[in-house]
C-alpha cells in the first residue's frame, strides 16, 4: 500500500478501528459528516433501486486515500468491519485501474475497471468481501474542475457495526 490515508468517524489501522488516531497523532478522529451519510444513501439507492436498503444504510466511517502518480494498493478484502453493509467508493482526480476480484483469494478471476473522477462504485451482498485493489494510476487524466493538480482521492464509506 503506497497511499496516504485520513479517516472520518473511526480511525482504521490494519485489523482494528478506534476513535483516536493512536498510530498517527493520538487525536480523536473527526466526526462522520451528515452529508456523507446522505451521499452514501443516495449511492445505495442508485445501485440497488431499493428505498429500504438506502434508508437503512448509515455509514459511520470513511477512509480517504490519496494516491500519487505511482501509488498502488494490493488486492485485499475490507473485512475489519463487524457489519456486512455495502462499501461505497467515490473517485476524484486521476483515473485508476481498479481490480475487482473474487471472494476466495487474490487470484483470477478478477476484472480490471477504469474508475474516473466522479465515478461511484458500490459493492455489497455476495461481493462485499471481494478482493480488490488499485494496480495503477493514469496521470494527467483528472478533469480540471476536480480541484486536484495530480493524483487521485478515493473515499470509501463503510458501516463498522461498532458502538461508541
Amino acid at each position: 500500500m503506497s497511499v496516504q490515508t485520513v479517516c472520518l468517524g473511526w480511525h482504521w489501522q490494519p485489523y482494528a478501528y478506534s476513535r483516536e488516531a493512536t498510530d498517527v497523532n493520538g487525536n480523536r478522529v473527526l466526526e462522520f459528516p451528515d452529508w456523507m451519510v446522505r451521499l452514501g444513501r443516495k449511492a445505495i439507492l442508485e445501485a440497488t433501486n431499493d428505498p429500504l436498503a438506502a434508508a437503512n444504510y448509515t455509514p459511520d466511517t470513511a477512509l480517504v486515500n490519496y494516491y500519487s502518480d505511482d501509488s498502488k494498493m494490493g488486492m485485499h478484502q475490507d473485512r475489519d468491519e463487524q457489519s456486512t453493509q455495502p462499501v461505497v467508493s467515490i473517485s476524484i482526480g486521476d483515473t485508476c485501474q481498479f481490480r475487482f476480484g473474487n471472494t476466495l483469494n487474490r487470484n483470477k478471476p478478477y476484472e480490471d475497471i477504469a474508475l474516473a473522477s466522479g465515478d461511484l462504485f458500490v459493492f455489497g451482498g455476495p461481493a462485499r468481501l471481494a478482493y480488490h485493489g488499485v494496480t495503477k494510476i493514469l496521470p494527467g487524466t483528472a478533469p480540471a474542475e476536480c480541484g486536484l493538480a495530480s493524483g487521485r482521492i478515493n473515499i470509501t464509506m463503510r458501516v463498522t457495526g461498532l458502538d461508541g
